[in-house]
């Protein structure tokens, strides 16, 4: 695996008894059934933003697709799954630049089978890129969906909040992995997502507490326990 992979690897991380790999592009490989996830490509926000006014780089679909190729990469998995708002909108597919839209429809062909999960910003992903598309999926001790279900949930692996958390006496919030050990919630993975402070009510709420963090950092992976995240 590439070097980015070994340093995830480093940390022994579990989700419900479940080996989990957090990685630097905010992916998480799981070695049990050789699947790569990742939340909340949001392809097509800076088109969606521009459309109203809000002129942003037109290049987040770009670089969101170049990350995930290559945490594809690192990991060379069987299966990818994407944890729904794969897409910013409805209108992402007539918005995505031809080149942008072949690659991604390149990097699904690629792999033995790639499943989307619905999200709240797209509930009926493209047909056209391929794959399978999913309210929810199972995998083992594991539960995939975009939004956390009310109460327990043991083993659920969700996208949605977009979480970060900002360590105490540190520099700036960063995106992060957020987890108990039972359930987690895994950072937005698209260019322009951003990010929800693992100390707000929202996140709080899914966990009955501020849960631990494992953040992105350049380079590497850091696993942050709840008490030494700032609010």
């Amino acid at each position: 695996m590439a070097d980015l992979a070994r340093k995830a690897e480093a940390f022994d991380c579990a989700v419900n008894g479940v080996t989990v790999l957090p990685h630097v592009s905010g992916a998480l490989f799981v070695p049990e059934f050789s699947a790569l996830l990742v939340a909340d490509l949001h392809l097509e926000k800076g088109s969606a933003y521009a459309a109203s006014g809000q002129l942003l780089p037109p290049y987040d679909t770009r670089r969101t697709l170049e990350r995930l190729a290559a945490a594809i990469a690192a990991f060379q998995p069987e299966t990818v799954i994407a944890l729904g708002d794969s897409f910013h909108d409805l209108g992402a597919d007539d918005r995505i630049h031809d080149d942008d839209a072949g690659c991604l429809k390149t990097m699904v062909e690629a792999v033995s089978e790639w499943i989307w999960i619905e999200g709240n910003h797209d509930p009926v992903p493209p047909a056209r890129f391929g794959g399978v598309t999913r309210d929810e999926l199972r995998l083992g001790g594991l539960v995939l969906r975009h939004e956390p279900a009310t109460g327990q949930a043991d083993g659920e692996i969700c996208g949605h909040l977009h979480p970060a958390a900002k360590v105490l006496g540190r520099g700036r919030r960063l995106r992060c992995f957020a987890t108990d050990g039972v359930r987690m919630i895994l950072p937005a993975f698209g260019a322009y997502a951003g990010g929800l402070s693992v100390r707000d009510a929202a996140i709080k709420s899914v966990f009955g507490r501020c849960p631990d963090a494992w953040v992105l950092g350049r380079e590497a992976v850091y696993p942050i326990p709840a008490k030494r995240i700032a609010g």
